[in-house]
């Protein structure tokens, strides 16, 4: 036993194990910054996340926006003006008491 404390002695006391400690810090410092799993693909994955989310709120706002649009569509809550204006606009028909005002799509100066 005191033949193994002497010899863990004098290898730490070397400068050869300082130097091995050292560069073996400094590859696992540069690993930690750098790596496939470090700080800078951290910060990379982060904003990618971020920019994700965004484009998911905005396809559930679209979202809701049809779901709302259908639901009054539906035989359950049938919207008449809705219904109305959309088979105006599908059948391309106005009602016998209407009048149609057709503008010309160019402009005369």
């Amino acid at each position: 036993m005191n033949w193994l404390s002497d010899t863990l002695a004098k290898i730490k006391s070397s400068s050869g194990f300082l130097f091995i400690v050292i560069l073996t810090f400094i590859y696992f410092s540069v690993y930690a910054v750098k790596g496939e799993r470090g700080f800078f693909r951290y910060i990379y994955l982060s904003s990618e996340v971020a920019q994700a989310r965004e484009i998911a709120d905005k396809y559930a706002q679209e979202k809701n926006e049809w779901e709302q649009k259908v639901k009054l569509l539906s035989s359950d809550s049938l919207d008449l003006d809705m219904l109305d204006e959309r088979a105006r606009i599908v059948l391309n028909m106005v009602g016998k008491d209407e009048f149609v005002i057709l503008e010309d799509g160019s402009e005369d100066k």
